[in-house]
Parts: structure tokens; C-alpha cells; sequence
């Protein structure tokens, strides 16, 4: 079992776990009741709340006594109201790294670039932050400084819970920016807003950018240092990271670059003392992955025995593996996903066209004993079946160290999922750097870069190779199936023109250009049924 402080709140002290249904799922309902007057009582209550907030990233449910679900709506919880799942479906399967063989209801329109407002994945993907937003608000309702001198709440307990307060903006702010990311505008509520009373407003893309930017630097101060908080929880580095994610992206959010911004807060995560990168790249996506602190900014814990969900990285490992699945560390294989030749093609190709590895070590990563990520094995004729396209083995559920996972069925993941690595700044700072962006220099940006490419043992770029499509092509080989690729193409214009093709794209074996109206998605159709407050993207 993982020492990880975190997931021990979550069922030592916040919820009663039992697994009662045929699907193995567990049933998560804290020890006390639902009341204010009760839960936060005293500052374990506050702690549980808090796991809870973090929890809501990584499982899926909190059936309680009465079994009622977190998200209703007819929705399946390991598929359609998993964040993590959720967010590589809608980050990666539009694009040329992953396409999915299952004909699971609408599943196959996310490759095609051709969903609609009634897509049930969407509507699940909509309703988990706005339901972890609304477990943070709580929490901010109930922590300020006149509800914890009503509880007889002080001293170190005090400080603790205040604390907190910055880690839980944080998460919100998180939550705001995958709304912000993937629908553009959003259902809008902070702690002012009381559950059941007015229905939500909505919030335009432009001004969710200023709430979050606002918010992380609000909190800055009381956020702990980089690197001194317990692994899983946030810190300043975790607040910039996301910060200058945000300003690479803010020409698409808001119509303003803002590239100097994001070499300043890249700058600041790049500079904290004791991150590098860590050697070894297939580490940071194994079982103890939670060594890795060097690297790993920050990351949502998972674990065998006490977050199972089949919507983390348990789905990661199950749904890449087939025939093979003992070498993902698995029971047994899901026969889902796999990554088109589009993605092969960025990696360097031996005299018969097979990916070489020892060009590359990242493209170990589509190596296993029975699909070998060669030419012939890459190409897709039929989406359907799972024997063609280039098998993904980058998240494995196996210790580096070959110790024992937490599981021992190993039907339930132990790999966390890093949502910030110190490569992706050095990949921001670069970016940022090409695109006119002021406080970085070309010749910083050259050595981040290969930096990464040494890990990988590739050749080293040249200044003269250093140019945005290389970025943009390197960002590939290292951080996919991270959830970054769709983001990125629609920042360099590529997920919907004609520029860029790959196969099945739009439907079509040889790629086709669809409407610019799916970079972005929709809101649900039942959302906007529920709540008149909210407006349609354009072209829905």
C-alpha cells in the first residue's frame, strides 16, 4: 500500500468503504451525516471535506447509505463521470493520439470530430467539476473565521483549516479552467452562491480566465512553498504551473497572447530548487510513480485498494491492453485504445519505417510482445478493430522497483496521473519564448529543450530545428496520452482545419477538415433544459 497521506484522510478518517455491486465499485459515504453542524464539528470533519474535494479527481463515487450517486442523470460512473477518463476522452480522442475500437454509445463521434448536445460523455464531463466546484465552495462556506469560532475551532486546528482555504480555491480554480478549456463558458458558482436558491449564472470564457488568474495569484501567499507540502496536495509551483498554462493558452481564451506571462510562471516553477527532470522516462508513469517528486509537480493520486474506480488510471492500463495485458501490470486487457500512425510519425523510423527506439526512448512506450509498433501495425483500416493502430503501453501498473502492487488482482491501478511535470514547463517556456514572448531568450530555450530530448537519448536540436512546429512535435513525443493534445491543436490551429490530417479524423480513413465549431464543445442540451441561464457555443 502507498504511503500517501492524502488517500489515507480519504479512508481512514472521510468515508466507510464497501464494495457491493457487481461491477466491484465501491460505495464511499463519510462516517458522519451530511450536516454542516455535524461534518464540521471539529477539524477531522474539515479534513474529511478537504479529501473529499481532492477525491473528487480521481473517484467516481459517494453512493451513501441511501445509494444515491454523487452526479444523477442516468450516467455510468466509471465511464461518463470519471474526471480523469473523462478528460483524456475529451483531450485526446479528438485528436491523433488516440482513437477507440469499442462502439460504446457516442464514443466514436469524439474521434470524428462530430458530437452533438445531447452526447451523454459530454454531459457527464460538464457535471463533474461543476460537482468538485461545489464541494470546494463548501468547504469555503464553512471554514471562515467566524464559522470556526462558532465550533470552538482554534489554534493550530485554525491555521491548519485556514490554510487549506488556498488549496481548495486552487482546486476550484483547476476545475474552472477544464470548463473554461473545453466549453468555452460555464455554469458559475463560488461560496456565495448557496445551494438550491437562484439557478446559476453563466460566466463568458473571458471573464473565467480573469476569475482564475485572479484567484491563483490571490492565494499565492498562502499556498505552501514549492516542495514543502505532503505529496498529492498543492503548492505554489501547482499554482504556477497552471498559471502559465493558462497565459500560453490565452490567445485562444481570450483573443490577447499573454507569452511573457507564460515564461514568467514557468520560469518561477523551473527555478524552484530540487525539481529535474527524472531519469528514466517510463518511470513517471508506473506504479510508484510517487517517487518521482523531482519531476512530478503535482498529481492526483490513485491506488489499487483505496481509490478504486475503473474512470483513473485504472482505465489507462486496462483500456491500451488486449492479449498482452500481464505486461501493463493487469488481470486483463480492455481491447480499447490505441494512438493513430499520425502519432508514430513523430517519433524517428528505421530503414523499413518502424519506429526506432533507440533514436528515441519514448517510443518504447508503443512496444509490447504482440503489437510491436511497427508500420504495417500502426495503420488503421477498420476503427473497430483493436489489433490495428499503434498500441499505447505508457501507463503500466508495475513498480520500478518490481515490488508488489497495491492490488493483488491487479484489476485496480496504482499509477498516479501527473497533471504537472517540470518537462511541460520547460515546453511552455520554450513556446513562449518562439512566439515573441519577453523575460526568456532563444538559447535558454534550446537547452530546456534538449534537456528532455537527452532523457529520451535523441539527437540534440540544433538552433536552426528550434522553431514552433518542432515545439509542437516535441510536446507530442513527450506528453502524450498526458491530456494536453487537443489544447495544443487548437492553439496552433490544427484540430479542425485542413493543415493538419490524420487518419480517421472526421471520420474518414484518410482524414478529413471538419466545422471550427468543434474546437470547441458543446453545453449539454440537458444543462441548458434544466438551467434557461445558459447560452449555446456557437454553431450547436
Amino acid at each position: 500500500m502507498k504511503s500517501k497521506t492524502l488517500i489515507k484522510w480519504m479512508f481512514a478518517i472521510v468515508v466507510v468503504a464497501t464494495a457491493t455491486s457487481c461491477a466491484k465499485k465501491l460505495d464511499l459515504f463519510p462516517q458522519n451525516d451530511l450536516t454542516p453542524a455535524t461534518t464540521y464539528s471539529n477539524a477531522a470533519g474539515y479534513k474529511s471535506v478537504l479529501a473529499k474535494v481532492y477525491g473528487g479527481l480521481s473517484i467516481t463515487g459517494n453512493q451513501g447509505p441511501a445509494g444515491q450517486p454523487d452526479i444523477a442523470g442516468g450516467l455510468d460512473e466509471g465511464s461518463q463521470v470519471a474526471f480523469i477518463r473523462m478528460f483524456f476522452n475529451t483531450q485526446e480522442l479528438p485528436t491523433d493520439e488516440a482513437v477507440v475500437s469499442w462502439n460504446d454509445q457516442t464514443i466514436h463521434d469524439f474521434h470524428d470530430l462530430k458530437w452533438t448536445s445531447g452526447d451523454p460523455f459530454l454531459k457527464g464531463i460538464y457535471a463533474r467539476p461543476i460537482y468538485n466546484i461545489t464541494l470546494g465552495n463548501e468547504y469555503l462556506r464553512e471554514s471562515t473565521d467566524e464559522k470556526l469560532a462558532s465550533r470552538g475551532i482554534a489554534g493550530a486546528d485554525a491555521a491548519e483549516i485556514k490554510k487549506a482555504r488556498a488549496e481548495v480555491r486552487f482546486l476550484r480554480a483547476f476545475n474552472y479552467w477544464v470548463m473554461m478549456d473545453l466549453f468555452g463558458k460555464s455554469t458559475f458558482i463560488t461560496e456565495a452562491n448557496l445551494v438550491g436558491t437562484d439557478l446559476p449564472k453563466q460566466i463568458t470564457r473571458a471573464a473565467l480566465f480573469t476569475y482564475i488568474e485572479t484567484e491563483l495569484k490571490a492565494i499565492d501567499a498562502d499556498l505552501a512553498p514549492a516542495k514543502t507540502i505532503e505529496y498529492g496536495r498543492v503548492d505554489q509551483s501547482a499554482a504556477w504551473s497552471l498559471l502559465a498554462r493558462l497565459y500560453l493558452n490565452a490567445g485562444v481564451y481570450t483573443g490577447t497572447a499573454r507569452y511573457t506571462d507564460a515564461i514568467t510562471y514557468a520560469k518561477k516553477v523551473i527555478g524552484v530548487s530540487g525539481y529535474s527532470l527524472q531519469t528514466g522516462y517510463g518511470k513517471l508513469f508506473m506504479a510508484d510513480n510517487d517517487k518521482y517528486k523531482n519531476e512530478i509537480i503535482w498529481a492526483i493520486n490513485c491506488d489499487g485498494l483505496q481509490t478504486q474506480a475503473y474512470g483513473n488510471t485504472t482505465f489507462f492500463v486496462h483500456a491500451a491492453a488486449g492479449d498482452d495485458a500481464a505486461e501493463y501490470g493487469v488481470g486483463g486487457g480492455w481491447y480499447g485504445y490505441r494512438a493513430t500512425s499520425a502519432l508514430g510519425n513523430l517519433f524517428p523510423k528505421t530503414g523499413t519505417g518502424d519506429i526506432d527506439t533507440a533514436k528515441d526512448k519514448r517510443g518504447l512506450s508503443f512496444y509490447t510482445s504482440k503489437f510491436k509498433g511497427t508500420a504495417a501495425q500502426s495503420a488503421i483500416g477498420d476503427v473497430g478493430d483493436f489489433n490495428t493502430g499503434l498500441h499505447v503501453k505508457k501507463y503500466v501498473n508495475i513498480k520500478s522497483d518490481g515490488g508488489a502492487v497495491s492490488d493483488i488482482t491487479k484489476t485496480f491501478s496504482d499509477v498516479d496521473f501527473p497533471v504537472f511535470r517540470l518537462a511541460e514547463m520547460y515546453l511552455i517556456y520554450a513556446e513562449a519564448v518562439l512566439r515573441s514572448g519577453t523575460g526568456g531568450d532563444l538559447t535558454t530555450a534550446l537547452q530546456y529543450i534538449n534537456l528532455i530530448r537527452a532523457r529520451a537519448g535523441a539527437t540534440a536540436a540544433i538552433s536552426s530545428e528550434l522553431n514552433l512546429q518542432f515545439v509542437l512535435d516535441e510536446r507530442g513525443r513527450e506528453l502524450y496520452w498526458e491530456g494536453h493534445r487537443r489544447t495544443d491543436l487548437v492553439r496552433y490551429g490544427l484540430l479542425t482545419s485542413a493543415t493538419y490530417l490524420w487518419p480517421w479524423k472526421g471520420g474518414v480513413a484518410s482524414g478529413t477538415a471538419v466545422d471550427a465549431r468543434y474546437n470547441l464543445f458543446p453545453i449539454p442540451a440537458a444543462n441548458r433544459t434544466a438551467n434557461p441561464n445558459l447560452e449555446q457555443n456557437a454553431g450547436y
